[in-house]
């Protein structure tokens, strides 16, 4: 029993020593690497300010055709609600005060 605790003793600090020298490891490497994830940002950054306003104009368009597409099965409804007002509407006197 003494034995495997030892062994997971082991195990974690190996396991931590591996955590820190990949961690000090990946710092070196986006030290060294930052021009280029710079250089990614700014191209990034020209590419939405191209792409941004197109993708908006078709996420508009999509939307109203959408909308439209959902309220096209309801267009009975509306027919109907259409009369029944032109129907109330034409049959009001003016009330006798």
């Amino acid at each position: 029993m003494l034995e495997l605790m030892g062994l997971a003793i082991i195990g974690s600090v190996l396991f931590v020593g591996f955590i820190v020298l990949a961690t000090i490891f990946k710092l070196a490497l986006k030290i060294l690497l930052l021009p280029l994830l710079l250089l990614k940002f700014l191209i990034f950054g020209v590419l939405f300010t191209i792409v941004g306003p197109i993708l908006l104009i078709v996420g508009v368009v999509a939307v109203v055709l959408t909308g439209f597409a959902a309220l096209v099965p309801l267009l009975p409804f509306l027919i109907v609600g259409a009369l029944v007002w032109m129907l109330v509407r034409n049959n009001r006197r003016p009330a006798v005060v």
